[in-house]
């Protein structure tokens, strides 16, 4: 359970993300502990957060990390991991990035197109180096999740579809700057049942059979990550099920010896040990509704304007007050700037402390500067 130190947040600078790191190192340590197989290896998706305060307990747990632009393997190596625990997917790597990834040293390319296989062959070529390449398939599998984080369709900027993949696995094999590793995939975030992972599984079983009946092997199973979080109820499982997850693939996977299965894990890691902590500016009360305008906007957290999504606000200045309905919105010149509508709240006064909870993902990343705005701060408990 996240408790809030509000007599330390009086005086701090509002809007700002605090974040629990011990319920953090729990998560790690349950992710550790569920993931015993010798054969699982476990990278963070630094996209969900690159916070260096977060990031150097993740690194200090032992996890690798996925990255998906130069800017975030850069981030990821100031952080401490090492560059072949690092995996680099994207659909636009830029030539600048390929090099950078190389010199690096990194574990695995996750190649999403043809030109992508053929441009990192050549610039590898031209380093006198070999690039460790998985390439991502398209399973179209239906994650049953937004339209916008859903990602192992078919028709999907994501990934290779089914049906251009053995020519793409003759071409890797046959490019002298390429070791190729195997096939990785990425269904989609958010994921809250098991059936897509079971779906997940049966397919790669059937391409390993497939292939294996080629004579073709793969060393590596990226199956990637996906799970998801309770956003309405954060202290009813404030860790995710990764016993669950974890054993929904140790169970249905059909591994050859000597494989290993890596996974891309980001929202679940670090969503609920963040929170964006937002001071209530005025309480409008409107003919039918009490509009509560924070400090806080789309610019600090755009998941809510940009997916529809619900973060659970709390008033943690006044966490025991009568009960009233409050649209809670920001101070952004866009009707999408809001937070919740008809929230029921304990009775918000001006100068409150409201936190919008399991934030720590997809939250202080996402921030931008829009209204020159500046970007939110953040504040760490003591673990």
């Amino acid at each position: 359970m996240t408790r809030f130190p509000i007599d330390e947040f009086q005086g701090l600078r509002t809007p700002f993300y605090f974040y629990d790191l011990k319920l953090l190192d729990q998560t790690l340590s349950d992710i550790k502990r569920t993931a015993r197989d010798p054969r699982f290896k476990v990278h963070y998706a630094i996209k969900a957060n690159a916070n260096p305060g977060v990031l150097r307990n993740i690194q200090a747990a032992g996890l690798g990390v996925d990255c998906v632009s130069g800017g975030e393997i850069e981030a990821a190596l100031e952080a401490g991991f090492r560059g072949e625990r690092i995996v680099f997917a994207g659909v636009g790597k830029s030539d600048e990035e390929i090099r950078f990834a190389l010199e690096a040293n990194i574990g695995c390319f996750n190649v999403e197109s043809e030109p992508e296989l053929l441009i990192i062959n050549e610039i590898a070529g031209e380093m006198g180096k070999k690039a460790a390449v998985a390439l991502r398939v398209n399973p179209n599998i239906d994650a049953h999740t937004h339209e916008y984080i859903t990602t192992g369709l078919a028709e999907n900027k994501f990934g290779i579809n089914l049906e251009l993949l053995p020519a793409m696995i003759d071409k890797a094999i046959s490019l002298d700057n390429i070791d190729f590793k195997g096939l990785h995939f990425h269904i989609g975030s958010q994921i809250t049942e098991t059936e897509p992972f079971v779906m997940l599984c049966e397919t790669i079983n059937r391409l390993q059979n497939e292939y294996n009946a080629k004579g073709i092997t793969f060393s590596s199973i990226n199956v990637g990550g996906g799970l998801g979080i309770d956003y309405a109820h954060p202290e009813r499982r404030p860790i995710p099920d990764f016993e669950n997850y974890f054993k929904t693939f140790h169970n249905h996977l059909k591994l050859r010896d000597g494989q290993e299965v890596h996974f891309e894990l980001g929202r679940s890691v670090v969503a609920q040990c963040g929170s964006l902590i937002t001071k209530v500016l005025y309480v409008k009360e409107g003919t039918t509704k009490k509009f509560a305008i924070v400090d806080a906007g789309m610019t600090d957290l755009i998941r809510p304007a940009l997916y529809n999504a619900h973060h659970k606000i709390e008033n943690i200045s006044n966490p025991n007050g009568e009960l009233h309905h409050y649209d809670v919105v920001g101070p952004i010149c866009e009707s999408s700037d809001c937070f919740g509508k008809d929230e029921l709240l304990p009775t918000i006064s001006r100068g409150d402390l409201l936190a919008l909870r399991s934030a720590g993902a997809y939250g202080e990343i996402m921030a931008s500067q829009y209204n020159c705005r500046k970007l939110p701060h953040s504040v760490f408990s003591a673990q």
